[in-house]
């Protein structure tokens, strides 16, 4: 992916700024509304990507749309990306920042897949799954698949744990497909 590697340079940069000044959990939340901004809206985007718009033009809509939502550490981001002319970077810049934020407070992202959406109860219990499985915390992202029939798959990182009606009926045709048991005709 062009520009990774910046990306994740100018956000370990902001995640070192942000906790020497103590705002880092703000600023993490800060990068997930620019990033969440710019992914819905389009126009947004374009805007960013232009080459033909000026960079301090792009700036002032950022302060515009961002201003008193965003900490200082983000607003200098803002400026420090009009000087070197990378715009374009703020939407993977933000994304990385999330990224090396979640592991530097070891907090891992995990996907719930689920056939209606979590509810609080079941959102507590799939948590509580997540640390027996993991020993670590991590922040819940609730995917719906009416497909599963009932139960959830859960991926954590490299584990995945499947406790789908789905998967128990896939289970079940195998054991019946490998069985050694021969009707009468």
């Amino acid at each position: 992916m062009k520009g990774a590697r910046p990306a994740l340079r100018y956000a370990k940069a902001i995640l070192n700024l942000a906790k020497t000044s103590g705002n880092d959990g703000v600023v993490n939340e800060n990068m997930k509304l620019i990033a969440s901004t710019i992914a819905e809206s389009s126009d947004l985007d374009a805007m960013l990507k232009s080459p033909i718009i000026k960079t301090a033009d792009k700036r002032k809509v950022l302060t515009a749309l961002f201003g008193d939502k965003v900490d200082n550490v983000v607003k200098g981001l803002f400026n420090l990306l009009e000087e070197n002319k990378r715009m374009m970077m703020l939407e993977p810049i933000a994304k990385q920042y999330s990224v090396i934020y979640d592991y530097y407070k070891s907090m891992q992202v995990a996907k719930v897949t689920t056939a209606v959406a979590l509810n609080k109860d079941l959102e507590e219990k799939v948590h509580a799954k997540i640390v027996e499985l993991t020993g670590n915390s991590a922040t819940i992202e609730n995917v719906v698949n009416p497909d599963i029939l009932g139960g959830f798959i859960l991926r954590v990182g490299d584990v995945q744990y499947d406790a789908s009606i789905s998967n128990q009926f896939k289970e079940l045709r195998r054991e019946f497909d490998n069985s050694h048991y021969i009707p009468k005709i």
